[in-house]
Formats: structure tokens, C-alpha cells, sequence
């Protein structure tokens, strides 16, 4: 009897992981959410406005402030006078500038005319407006400072002299001295002096457009964050009663629309089981519900109704499906042994005979596959080669492949040379190809005693060689026929490769060079090759794993996509083995 993984929920369970809790959890969760994103909007929006305000304020009180200073004064030669002075003062007494003895530099100035009467101009602004200050300033380019001219909150704390001066950045300071006219004239900072502040100004220009100074307008930044933390706490409490109202009245209608269906299914679902472990084989728990949601529920209802009418027949079925699988995987495994008993696979292939070395492997990207070598034994001094590719995967291509390689050998041990071998089979199997697969083949024959391959091309790929003991690997480019069975007629041309003691043949199948990894790039000749010469005075079969592995690590895991096939060659000549 199987263990059952169904149990009832505790009560402590149901409050918190039941469907209700959750749905309880996701809507409070979810207006949470909700209402922190609206109030962050909110407060955006609310800051933003109050903040335009108090700018449009302060920059329209420094306009209008500065269009009567230059219909009632000329600050002109006022102005030119107190920055002449502070330019004039060594550095060590300008950083001096909140002592009497800095301020005597500038005292004469406090009864100028001019001074007076742009400070009850000044005045008059700021006592009818709620701004911290407005006041005449200049701003020093080499010095970065804002220096003071006229301020009109006498008595207070933070009253200015002429000649008193901030330091400001000169990003602030660029922004007024190139002010092209268009738009507001503002800075809004974060000063250690007055906190957060914004300074709207308006400059003065003399006759030529220079400006002369700027009618400059504080304002505190305070009241914005405390009417934002007004309206954070109102939201919040308006909030949280909104978020749990929704939370309760959320989860009462999910109880009632979701969680009570759901569990009639699971009561269902659970009978049914019990049923089939009983052996009852007609039941109708699902049927009997009645469930009419109009929803998702109500169509898993009807589904698990016919699940429970159907499933005899599935079973059925897939018993079958099984029994079938498992027959087809058995005989795709017997397949595969078949195939692999039907390639040349044991070695020494020849240990009687000192003249040659040969190895060769398969591996298919399926169970089957449609690459295939193979070597044999003309007469004794005649040794057939063949490397071949047959059209498409798995068993079509395998039944080809055998066929294929039975035809190959066939004619080849009639001593036939390969030229005639492949004409004869490219006939033969061109007569009745219905499904129109092809199969690229190079064949070769070895005349032992001399050491001379006859050899012919039919769309296969260009064989790569050793020439002698001391040279590398590389491609040769050999005459391709047609493929074999693609065009009945053709005509093949043979060629020869002289092979001398230490030379080496590569025969593969085009699986090597177009082995793939992860980013879909190829393997490639150039790598192929440079596997090869890294065991180019290995035995036949350190070559084949040389290769083997230089595939494997490009690959790093990638699926094999096509039939890996190689065979190596050693022509050893006479004597004993090297």
C-alpha cells in the first residue's frame, strides 16, 4: 500500500496557509502596495506643487523688485564700488568676513544714497511677502561666492553687510551669470546654513546688457516637508482602514466562490482514490458535485467529471503505450548491437599481418545511426577501405547504412576496382530508391606489398593524411564524385596516394567537423587538424581519441546533433611494426 500524502490541516495551519489566510495575506499585501505607490505619487505630486509655488513666488518678487530698483536707482557705480573693494582684499582677510575689522572695509558704503534707497525698496518687498530674504547680491566667478550688497532684514540674525559673502558651488553660480532669459531663475540647495532653500533671482543689467547684480529671493523649503508629512499621516490612517475593509470583504467572497469548490474536489478527488484502491471501478464523486461557478472551477469540475468516466479507458491505453515503448526500446537496443556487430569492432583488426595498423569508431547522435566504415581483406595483398555517410538519423538511415555497406563489400571483394565498385552500386541502388536517400562514400583499396591506395571519392569529405613519419596532418583534397544512389549512370574517377612507412590516413565522417557547442559555432577543419598533430606519432588509436577528445571539450555538453565516425590508417610496409 502506497503512502498517502494527504492529510487534514491543523487549525493553526488553516489560519495561516490555508487559501483564506492567503487570500487574506495577497489582498492586504496587494493594497499595501497599492496605497504606498498612490502615496508616494501623492507626495511627489504634492511636493512638486508646493515647491512651483514657492518658486514662482520668490522669482516674480525678485522681477518685480528689480524692475523698480532700475527705474529708481542706478545701482551701477554702488555695486562696481563694493566689488572692486572685496576683489581687492587678500584672501587670508576675506575668509575673515564676520569680523568688524573685515566689515570696516565696507562701512562707508551703508550711507551711500544708492544703498538706502534700493534697501527700502527691498524692504517693502520683504515685509509685505512671507520669503526668508530677498536681497542685492553678486556672484564672484574666481572667488565662487555670492557676495552681499544690499539686505534689508536689519536687526535680524542673519542679517548681510555689504561685502559679506557664501561660498556657493559653481554650478549654482554659472546657472545665474548664464541665464539666457527664458523660463524661471532658480537653485534649489541644501545649505549647512539654512537647510533646504531655494533662491530665485532676477538680474540687473547696465547699459551695455552686462549684468551688473541680481535681486535675489530666499525661500525655505520647511513648510513643503511638513505639509508632506500632514498628508503622509492622513493618507496612512485613511489607509490602513481602506486596506483591511477590502482584505476582509476579499476574503469572505473567496471563501464563498473558491475555497468551498476547491475542497469539494479535494473531498472528491479523495474518495476517488480511496474507490480505486477499493477496487470500485464506476464512480461518481465528481459527477454528484454540482458545482456552478461560471468559472475556472466549474471547467475543472466537468474535467475531473470526465477524467473520472475516461480514466478506465486511459489506463487501458496507457498500459498498452507502455508495453509498446518498452518493445520499441528493446529493439532499438538490439538494433544498436546489431549495427555495432555488423562494423569491424575488434582489434588488432589484423594481427597476422605487420604491414599495416588500422582503428575506427562509430558513435550515433540516436540509437542508430547512418554513418558506417568498414575494412577488410581483398585477398592478401589487398586491403578495402570505406568511409561513408548516409542521408538523414536514426533507423531509416541505419537500414540504408547496412544495406549500403553489404553492397560495398560485395562488390569490392569481387576484386573489382573502386571506381567500377561504386558505379556498380550506385545502380544498383539507384533502381529502386523510392525514398531517395543517398550515401557519400570514399573507398579505397591498399595494395599492401607496394603501399599504393586506389581510391575514389563519391560526395564524401576530403580525406586528411600523414604523408611520412616526420611530416603533420592535412587535408587532402581529392576529386568528389556524385553521391551513390542520387543519379543512376555517373561516372566516378579514382585516383592513388602513395603511402610509405610512418605515413597516416584520417578517413570521418562530417559529424567531426561540424560538431557544435553551446553557441551553435562548428569544430571546424582548422581544429580537427590541430587534434590530429597533437597525436601525430601516437598509435592509430591515440589519433581517434586525440580527436575525440578535442570534440568533447569543444562541445562542453552541447547534444551531439550528427553520427560521429573515424577511422585511422598506418602504413607500416615490411619488417616489424614501428
Amino acid at each position: 500500500m502506497p503512502e498517502k500524502n494527504i492529510r487534514e490541516m491543523t487549525e493553526l495551519e488553516k489560519k495561516h496557509f490555508s487559501l483564506a489566510a492567503k487570500t487574506f495575506h495577497a489582498t492586504l499585501m496587494g493594497a499595501i502596495v497599492f496605497g504606498m505607490v498612490s502615496l508616494l505619487i501623492g507626495l511627489g505630486l504634492y511636493a512638486y506643487a508646493l515647491a512651483q509655488q514657492y518658486i514662482g513666488t520668490a522669482f516674480n518678487l525678485s522681477r518685480n523688485a528689480a524692475a523698480i530698483i532700475e527705474k529708481v536707482a542706478d545701482p551701477e557705480p554702488f555695486v562696481e564700488q563694493v566689488m572692486t573693494t572685496y576683489r581687492a582684499l587678500p584672501e587670508t582677510e576675506r575668509k575673515t568676513a564676520d569680523t568688524d575689522a573685515y566689515r570696516a572695509h565696507f562701512a562707508a558704503y551703508t550711507t551711500d544714497a544708492v544703498f538706502e534707497s534700493i534697501r527700502g525698496i527691498l524692504k517693502d518687498f520683504y515685509e509685505s511677502s512671507d520669503v526668508y530674504d530677498v536681497y542685492l547680491g553678486m556672484y564672484d566667478r574666481e572667488t565662487s561666492a555670492l557676495v552681499y550688497l544690499v539686505d534689508p532684514a536689519d536687526g535680524e540674525a542673519d542679517y548681510c553687510l555689504p561685502g559679506d559673502w557664501d561660498g556657493v558651488t559653481r554650478r549654482g553660480m554659472e546657472k545665474y551669470l548664464t541665464w539666457d532669459g527664458k523660463g524661471e531663475l532658480y537653485d534649489i540647495d541644501n545649505t549647512q546654513r539654512y537647510g533646504w532653500m531655494c533662491t530665485a533671482g532676477m538680474p540687473i543689467q547696465n547699459a551695455d546688457g552686462e549684468i551688473i547684480c541680481f535681486v535675489l529671493t530666499d525661500v525655505t523649503l520647511e513648510n513643503v516637508g511638513h505639509g508632506m508629512s500632514r498628508f503622509f499621516w492622513q493618507y496612512t490612517g485613511g489607509m490602513i482602514v481602506i486596506v483591511f475593509l477590502i482584505a476582509y470583504f476579499m476574503t469572505h467572497h473567496t471563501k464563498r466562490t473558491v475555497i468551498a469548490p476547491i475542497n469539494a474536489i479535494s473531498d472528491a478527488a479523495i474518495a476517488y482514490v480511496q474507490d480505486k484502491q477499493d477496487g470500485v471501478l464506476d464512480s461518481k464523486h465528481f459527477r454528484d458535485l454540482n458545482i456552478s461557478t461560471g468559472d475556472e472551477i466549474e471547467n475543472l469540475y466537468w474535467i475531473m467529471s470526465d477524467m473520472e468516466r475516461d480514466l478506465g479507458t486511459y489506463e487501458e491505453n496507457l498500459t498498452r503505450a507502455i508495453a509498446e515503448k518498452e518493445r520499441i526500446g528493446t529493439e532499438l537496443e538490439l538494433a544498436t548491437r546489431i549495427q555495432a556487430d555488423m562494423l569491424p569492432n575488434i582489434y588488432p583488426a589484423f594481427p597476422d599481418r605487420p604491414e599495416f595498423d588500422i582503428y575506427a569508431t562509430m558513435t550515433p547522435a540516436k540509437e542508430v545511426g547512418g554513418d558506417f566504415y568498414d575494412f577488410f581483406l581483398i585477398d592478401q595483398n589487398h586491403l578495402g577501405i570505406v568511409m561513408a555517410d548516409v542521408s538523414g538519423k536514426g533507423v531509416p538511415a541505419a537500414l540504408f547504412m547496412m544495406a549500403s555497406k553489404i553492397l560495398l563489400q560485395n562488390h569490392a571483394m569481387m576484386g573489382k576496382s573502386p571506381k567500377e565498385v561504386l558505379e556498380c552500386v550506385n545502380n544498383q541502388i539507384c533502381s529502386n530508391n523510392r525514398e531517395q536517400m543517398f550515401v557519400t562514400v570514399w573507398l579505397g583499396v591498399l595494395d599492401i606489398t607496394t603501399g599504393v591506395i586506389t581510391a575514389a571519392n563519391a560526395g564524401h569529405e576530403y580525406p586528411v593524411w600523414k604523408k611520412d613519419a616526420n611530416g603533420v596532418f592535412e587535408l587532402l583534397k581529392d576529386k568528389h564524385g556524385f553521391v551513390v544512389g542520387g543519379m543512376a549512370g555517373v561516372s566516378y574517377r579514382e585516383y592513388e596516394i602513395a603511402m610509405h612507412p610512418g605515413t597516416k590516413l584520417f578517413l570521418y565522417t562530417d559529424g567531426v567537423p561540424e560538431a557544435n557547442n553551446a553557441n551553435n559555432e562548428l569544430f571546424g577543419n582548422a581544429r580537427m587538424l590541430a587534434a590530429l598533430n597533437e597525436a601525430a606519432d601516437g598509435s592509430v588509436t591515440e589519433v581517434l581519441a586525440s580527436v575525440n577528445r578535442a570534440v568533447e571539450a569543444f562541445a562542453a555538453g552541447a547534444p551531439q546533433f550528427d553520427d560521429l565516425t573515424m577511422l585511422c590508417l598506418e602504413y607500416i610496409g615490411k619488417g616489424d611494426r614501428i
